[in-house]
């Protein structure tokens, strides 16, 4: 079969759809990646055929997104400063899919821009979305809001309601992303996004673990579970011996906001080693803040690209930014989490790793201290 898949945004949109081709790969289907330029390389080595797709951003253009992405107050915002920054590109991204549709068999979009589902159907072709939010998952038994439902209620009640809060949710959340790409869609003959949470394409692939988060009455049964869609870049040999020298054979705490990017780095780095033990070795990944210490060579190792499953090997605990693929990470190298989570499903995550016992969470604004 002929599978289209794409995503856009960090590694963590990006690499468990790549894990998803590779594996289609090696089934013997024909899989193309409609991707941004910056994660062709990736593309590529994973053994897919590459679709570049706009914009043309270079690493810079991407930090200063993430930053922008940071000041979100709230889900609503940060899905609208999203589709801002997708707007201009939106007609050239949908010409270039519609052309690639025509020889498809099945259509595979990350949840973010699952409204890009409506070309597949638009072509006859069945369509999937992958989603690592599962909080956005909706469930019979939970509530797309903090709501405190008494306990004596009937489970037929509890039920009802939650069905009636997430069909809100729903709606609210499509005239969000209607009030900013809508009429995007209709110059495109592509119909207003009807549902984002409830209905978004034929299959829903939620890509976390069970044992990690799965509610007890999920919407209906085109959410699936199919467990962590990880995927690693190659281990760099010189990098290794780099940390091996470093530690002595030592695990070492290990610092990493992966493609979080926020304003005076620098500064917020400054006060971390103030408080950093001055005999306590760590090694800190620069991530797209570019995130480094000088002077403390004996004590700090500054690395850049390296492949989590690579690095957290070498790790006895890791502080980072509650990412879906870096908590996915961590939790597969099974040592504890420091998570200071900077926006979106990022807090939601934090609560998980404290449920489940094996971490907790420091706030953004004092976590240097």
């Amino acid at each position: 079969m002929r599978f289209l898949l794409t995503s856009h945004g960090s590694t963590g949109d990006i690499f468990p759809i790549i894990r998803l081709g590779n594996a289609l790969v090696k089934r013997g289907h024909e899989v193309k990646f409609a991707t941004v330029a910056f994660y062709k390389k990736f593309v590529l080595d994973a053994g897919l055929e590459f679709i570049q797709l706009p914009p043309d951003w270079e690493q810079e253009r991407f930090s200063e997104a993430m930053s922008n992405l940071t000041k979100s107050s709230n889900s609503i915002q940060l899905l609208k400063l999203i589709y801002n920054e997708a707007l201009p590109y939106l007609d050239e991204i949908i010409e270039i899919l519609r052309k690639e549709l025509r020889s498809t068999d099945v259509f595979v979009s990350n949840y973010v821009f699952a409204n890009l589902c409506e070309l597949a159907r638009e072509a006859n072709v069945p369509c999937a979305v992958t989603t690592f939010a599962h909080n956005v998952v909706p469930s019979y038994s939970k509530s797309p809001f903090d709501l405190s439902i008494k306990s004596f209620l009937p489970d037929f009640i509890k039920f009802r309601i939650n069905s009636i809060m997430w069909e809100i949710a729903d709606k609210f959340i499509c005239w969000n992303i209607n009030n900013v790409i809508g009429k995007t869609l209709i110059k495109n003959q592509i119909n207003k996004v009807s549902s984002y949470l409830l209905n978004p394409a034929d299959k829903i692939l939620i890509s976390v673990s069970s044992k990690v988060f799965k509610p007890k009455q999920v919407w209906n049964d085109k959410f699936v579970f199919s467990g962590y869609l990880r995927w690693q870049e190659k281990e760099d040999e010189l990098l290794e011996s780099k940390i091996i020298d470093f530690s002595n054979g030592s695990r070492l705490p290990i610092l990493t906001f992966g493609s979080v990017n926020f304003e005076n780095s620098q500064k917020i780095m400054e006060r971390f080693i103030r408080n950093w033990p001055n005999d306590k070795k760590i090694i800190i990944q620069s991530g797209w803040a570019n995130l480094s210490i000088t002077g403390y060579e004996n004590t700090v190792l500054n690395i850049g690209k390296i492949s989590h499953d690579q690095l957290f090997k070498h790790a006895s605990v890791v502080i980072h930014h509650g990412g879906a693929g870096t908590t996915a990470s961590v939790l597969h190298s099974g040592v504890p989490h420091i998570i200071v989570p900077h926006f979106g499903d990022q807090f939601f995550f934090a609560k998980q790793v404290i449920n489940l016992g094996v971490g907790l969470r420091l706030k953004r604004d004092n976590w240097p201290e």
